[in-house]
């Protein structure tokens, strides 16, 4: 399917600088001014307005857990879903007025659940007579307005996210997504929005959509060539004067991305990840933000824009649809203008509601076969394996992982130039509850177990990469001097290093030393029974996540890459239990790496 299938122009004024106007009438050029107002002895006019948000709903429909397979729930009680959602929009919309209101997202839509894993590669929306995506069902029967690109729309490739668009009654917005060959926009950038007021002159919203820089690292395979991603405060400078200018009174920005500052990809992209509070402290003229990628919650923060000093709202609602964010805008009438005179925003809790049953109605269908889908069986197991410890001990659950991979690798490097070198694997803990149960085993317990859409690669390190590669892995230990307690629950996630980008490697034997210093915990490393050369030769076994630099690993996205597959890691996790018929823990499990305080274990 080529790039430009849908072109910009369906939902664009002019190529380059499109609009989509809400309803599709097109502004007037000239609005009549309300009557009354300041120097006429009466009280200004006044118009209230709210923006709800979401962001990060990652193929949330249902408050349903795909890979325990029951309703979902965490430890502070938390609803995910769609469903949940609207029934929060719907009570919004009643007490506001619903054409007092916009609903928008912040991306990360189509990937993260068997749901949406399921029409994509299973029953993928892009063939011929193909489903529409239940997301798209979802909210085009809530009503969003927009919603930014995030970087997972780029996991299933450039049809499946065009496909997607199609089936979406409101545009998908990115403007520092852009043609590679052309450098413009491949989406919508923006969206404008009219709501009536009671005083003649329209209030002009507009949205503008940010994505996130890192795509180009972390979806390469999928976009080299074809789309670049400049960054967000370069393309916000470009484009909020534009809207300005087209009289946009209000200028929202959805933006995919965290407002830290920070970034996991390092020095390889000279673009910010987490760039949402530098927007709105160095571009002038937006009055808030919603944002997303981070997946953390702000109801409300504010930065002062460097230029103006006006306050900018930034919120960032909780991840898969647990929270509905509301921007509430007061505007005055003067100088012949809507202008913003107050804006504050808050979060609501999907959990205190129920689900909204013309949601679950509409894909109850779907959510049946993803739900008889997940829970085929592929073998079985002769024990209970857990993640619970995974993230402080080498558990069996992980070493499965990377059994899967480096035997893979082993078995496509075979008779070539680098069969003869040591086949080592990267894993990571991506979910403290994932298990194998003993007895029967499920897709969907294969699934949980690996809940990304990361595909395998091998890549060529030396000893003493591999040594700087651990180190750096090992900084997500919180320093703990020797006779001090150890407790997990704060032990992990130093300087919030998420699980995922925390890596144990097999097939090599070391000890992390925690009351050391990050950057020198890593002690007796060896391979088969000797101390590593730091001039030896392995090749890592390693997911496509990693090897692109997602998380700033030392060496590895510039290692030379002996081999890739397009096949994901987990449905190779799946064929190989398939295929061995019984999974026993015994003929793999090993414990490769212990926790240490001077040679002594924690554990």
């Amino acid at each position: 399917m080529p790039l430009n299938r849908r072109t910009f122009l369906e939902r664009s004024a002019a190529a380059g600088a499109g609009v989509a106007i809400a309803g599709g009438a097109v502004a007037p050029a000239a609005a009549a001014e309300p009557e009354g107002g300041h120097g006429h002895g009466r009280p200004p006019k006044r118009y209230a307005f709210t923006v709800m948000g979401t962001t990060d709903l990652h193929g949330n429909v249902f408050n349903w857990d795909y890979f325990t397979d029951r309703e979902f729930d965490d430890r502070a009680h938390n609803d995910v879903g769609l469903a949940k959602i609207s029934t929060l929009v719907n009570r919004v919309r009643e007490e506001k007025g619903r054409r007092n209101t916009l609903l928008i997202d912040a991306g990360d839509t189509i990937q993260g659940t068997q749901l949406s894993y399921y029409y994509a590669k299973v029953d993928p929306i892009t063939a011929e007579r193909g489903p529409v995506h239940p997301m798209a069902q979802a909210m085009n029967a809530i009503g969003y307005d927009a919603a930014a690109l995030g970087n997972h729309e780029f996991n299933y490739g450039i049809p499946v996210l065009r496909k997607f668009e199609e089936q979406c009654d409101f545009p998908l917005l990115g403007a520092n997504a852009l043609d590679a060959r052309t450098l413009c926009p491949a989406f919508a950038p923006y969206s404008m929005h009219r709501l009536r007021t009671p005083y003649g002159r329209d209030v002009r919203v507009a949205v503008l959509g940010l994505t996130n820089p890192g795509i180009a690292i972390w979806d390469r395979q999928n976009v080299s060539g074809r789309m670049v991603f400049p960054g967000l405060e370069e393309q916000a400078a470009k484009w909020v004067p534009r809207l300005r200018s087209m009289g946009a009174d209000v200028v929202v920005v959805s933006a995919h991305s965290g407002s830290s500052g920070t970034s996991s990809y390092g020095d390889q992209l000279p673009y910010i990840e987490n760039a949402a509070g530098l927007v709105a402290e160095q571009v002038p003229g937006i009055d808030a933000i919603l944002v997303g990628h981070a997946h953390t919650e702000i109801a409300e923060y504010f930065v002062t824009n460097k230029e103006t000093g006006q306050r900018v709202v930034l919120s960032e609602p909780l991840k898969w649809g647990q929270r509905l964010t509301l921007f509430d805008f007061d505007l005055v009438w003067e100088r012949g203008r809507w202008s913003v005179e107050k804006v504050a925003a808050q979060v609501l809790n999907s959990n205190t509601v129920a689900e909204d049953e013309e949601i679950t109605r509409l894909l109850g269908d779907e959510h049946k076969k993803v739900v008889a889908y997940v829970n085929q069986v592929i073998g079985t197991s002769t024990a209970t394996m857990s993640t619970a410890d995974a993230p402080w001990k080498d558990e069996p659950i992980i070493d499965l992982i990377n059994v899967v991979q480096a035997e893979t690798v082993k078995a496509a490097l075979a008779g070539g130039q680098w069969a003869a070198l040591p086949v080592l694997s990267q894993a990571s803990c991506f979910s403290r509850t994932a298990a194998i149960p003993a007895g029967e085993v499920t897709i969907r317990d294969a699934a949980g177990l690996y809940p990304f859409e990361n595909t395998l690669e091998a890549r060529l390190v030396t000893g003493m990469q591999l040594k700087e590669y651990l180190e750096f892995s090992a900084r997500y230990y919180v320093q703990t001097p020797v006779g001090a307690p150890v407790d997990t629950s704060r032990l992990t996630n130093a300087d919030g290093i998420p699980d995922y980008n925390y890596d144990a490697v097999s097939g090599v034997s070391y000890e992390i030393d925690i009351a050391r210093p990050a950057g020198s915990r890593i002690v007796n490393l060896s391979f088969e029974g000797r101390a590593i050369d730091p001039a030896a030769r392995f090749v890592l076994a390693v997911n496509n996540y990693r090897a692109s630099g997602g998380g700033n690993f030392p060496h590895i996205a510039r290692a030379q890459q002996l081999w890739a597959n397009s096949e994901e890691i987990r449905n190779t996790i799946i064929s190989w239990v398939q295929a061995k018929g019984t999974v026993d823990p015994a003929s793999f499990a090993s414990v490769s790496w212990k926790l240490t305080r001077e040679g002594t274990p924690v554990f």
